[in-house]
């Protein structure tokens, strides 16, 4: 009798130790279900919770319903929700430099920003986690261009006359086009198609895949073929709440949603190829400036980034090494 009770007690402890470990995190995200980062996000917690054994689930609050970034980021705070599948920019509250890939027209192809992100991510990750959060990768929307549901628009003189759109409570955005004399309209991500349909805003800058995805393109009338800025999302959990799963867990979670993240990033580049073709199939038109124009954009950029170094957005030594790894790629 002594021993069966003895066995049962054993049982009972190991039940509850694992049980304690137990963890399921709640997600929130904006891409609507069915899209490819639902399902690949999906497909990633699937084989989490195989491999622990039940004890780390993933539930995923899609399409936005949790709110834009800023409410997404309150319920974090108060432990309504964990972490989210964010967009890059987000990220830069908790570590400044994060800005280093978005800044206005600094890259100008692919390949050059996946020289600059081999040998900068690393250092971008760790700073987010310093800041509060745990991440697995970046997998790019891609470059932003130029969107108009009105005019075309080949110009810094023509783009100030627009009633241009950046995300609402997005200081280091707003201080960005400040710097090209553009005065914007703040408005949260959800409400830019309802913005483009009632006219209140006619201009955007969105990555070919998120105009799609969003079906901000059904507005779109012309692209102007000058990659903007470059963009991209994260899959970021708060450092309280990972540490909540066992230290073997965690590792199975962060060698499987970076392995995730590698293959949207893959999979995100040949969407957006798809993409810019789908949009000139629709009837976009690409509007190409001159070469006098392009230079003006180049030179205005220059005066953005010049204004975020001086306000404290970005710090100078970040900025440096973006500039000497572009410089290499260009050597090689």
């Amino acid at each position: 009798m002594k021993q069966i009770y003895i066995l049962m007690l054993s049982m009972s402890i190991a039940l509850f130790a694992n049980t304690a470990q137990a963890v399921t995190f709640k997600m929130a995200t904006l891409s609507p279900d069915g899209s490819v980062w639902m399902s690949k996000l999906r497909e990633g917690a699937k084989e989490i919770k195989k491999r622990t054994d039940g004890r780390v689930k993933f539930k995923f609050y899609p399409g936005g319903v949790m709110g834009d970034s800023n409410a997404v980021l309150r319920k974090i705070r108060i432990g309504q929700l964990h972490g989210g599948a964010l967009t890059g920019g987000v990220m830069t509250r908790f570590y400044k430099d994060n800005l280093i890939y978005s800044l206005v027209m600094k890259y100008h192809s692919p390949e050059e920003i996946k020289y600059v992100r081999q040998n900068l991510d690393a250092t971008i990750q760790q700073g987010i986690k310093k800041g509060g959060f745990t991440t697995f990768g970046f997998a790019e929307s891609g470059f932003a261009y130029v969107m108009s549901s009105k005019n075309p628009i080949d110009s810094i003189e023509i783009l100030r006359q627009q009633k241009a759109w950046v995300p609402a409570n997005d200081e280091v955005a707003l201080e960005a086009v400040s710097a090209f004399g553009v005065t914007p309209i703040p408005l949260p991500l959800g409400d830019v198609l309802a913005g483009l349909q009632t006219g209140l805003i006619d201009t955007i800058a969105a990555s070919p895949i998120g105009a799609l995805a969003l079906q901000w393109y059904t507005q779109i009338k012309y692209i102007t073929d000058l990659p903007v800025l470059y963009s991209y999302g994260v899959l970021a959990i708060s450092n309280k709440a990972f540490k909540k799963a066992k230290p073997n867990d965690r590792k199975v979670i962060t060698e499987v949603m970076t392995r995730i993240f590698k293959e949207l990033d893959i999979i995100n580049k040949n969407d957006n190829k798809s993409a810019l073709a789908a949009l000139k199939k629709q009837g976009v038109k690409f509007i190409k400036p001159s070469a006098s124009q392009v230079n003006e954009w180049h030179m205005y950029a220059k005066k953005s980034q010049q204004k975020m170094i001086e306000s404290g957005r970005i710090s100078q030594d970040i900025v440096n090494k973006a500039d000497a790894l572009i410089k290499k790629f260009h050597n090689k």
